[in-house]
């Protein structure tokens, strides 16, 4: 998938979760001063830096 191309998701989920997310975009919003930041790139950085953390620990697990 080419970093232009992209999906939409449907979920749902609980109004405090969504009020969570709200107030981390707020965050990334104040935080990157980049001008307009929407819910679906921060949520793009949080699954790849989720994905890196997974990465790391399974690479760790594999050691022992």
């Amino acid at each position: 998938m080419t970093e232009n191309e992209r999906i939409q998701l449907n979920v749902r989920i609980t109004k405090e979760t969504s009020a969570k997310l709200d107030e981390i975009v707020e965050y990334y919003q104040q935080g990157l001063k980049l001008g307009r930041i929407y819910k679906g790139d921060v949520l793009t950085d949080i699954i790849e830096k989720s994905y890196e953390v997974m990465n790391k620990q399974k690479k760790s697990f594999k050691r022992y």
